[in-house]
């Protein structure tokens, strides 16, 4: 008996839940507004916060001569969307692959005058504007906004170690003679750097130029950048 009544109170709520709810659903679902609830309104509002770029500060100053023997600044990317590299001509080991990961980010965005790429050479001793400009004919450049770079040793040393931290150095030891960063800094029209997080919500801070991801990432930033 006790089970019975239980039975039919259990009953009743389900009965007088679907007279007050089942209506107010249907409606949504006929307006459209299922999928505007709060809380997927709140998950799509965090998600675009998300996916906004971390500035980490000013990028550093500099004044540098390029394959054409043109003065080149910080000034000169005013505007424009940027990535800044540190390399050299003569490199053996990574410089290769940067400079290929450079060449699909420069095809991606091809014509797009907000747009550019500074490529700084660690070695300028032998990197002259003249050689400097061989060299890029020798990748195919075609882009206007892609700047090789040359100017005093100490000067460019110090622009990477202490203002980029972007690890560059002479060492006889090793093939080259001269070790560095195979990172790409990204630079916003603000002249900020800019860069995405990792999975621990971290800044990366600069992209791995070695790798596909890399390369991918920053070409999906550089994107997010240019429609600021």
């Amino acid at each position: 008996m006790f089970k019975n009544k239980s039975y039919i109170g259990i009953s009743f709520i389900i009965l007088v839940f679907g007279i007050y709810a089942i209506p107010k659903i249907i409606s949504r679902i006929q307006n459209g507004d299922v999928v505007q609830a709060d809380r997927l309104d709140n998950v799509a509002t965090a998600s675009k916060k998300d996916e906004k770029l971390v500035e980490i500060g000013p990028a550093p100053k500099f004044e540098l001569v390029n394959q054409n023997n043109e003065k080149i600044t910080n000034e000169s990317y005013k505007g424009k969307v940027y990535v800044l590299e540190f390399f050299f001509t003569t490199c053996p080991s990574i410089c290769p692959k940067m400079n290929q990961s450079m060449l699909l980010i420069e095809k991606k965005f091809f014509g797009n005058p907000n747009f550019g790429i500074a490529s700084i050479t660690i070695d300028p001793n032998h990197d002259t504007s003249k050689v400097l400009k061989e060299h890029a004919e020798l990748l195919g450049v075609k882009s206007a906004n892609w700047n090789f770079l040359t100017g005093d040793r100490d000067y460019i040393f110090g622009l990477a170690n202490k203002e980029f931290n972007l690890y560059a150095a002479a060492n006889d030891k090793v093939a080259g003679g001269f070790e560095h960063s195979g990172l790409f800094a990204l630079i916003d029209k603000e002249g900020n750097i800019r860069c995405r997080k990792d999975n621990f919500g971290n800044p990366i801070l600069y992209y791995d130029g070695l790798e596909k991801k890399g390369v991918r990432d920053i070409q999906q930033d550089i994107s997010m950048l240019l429609e600021e």
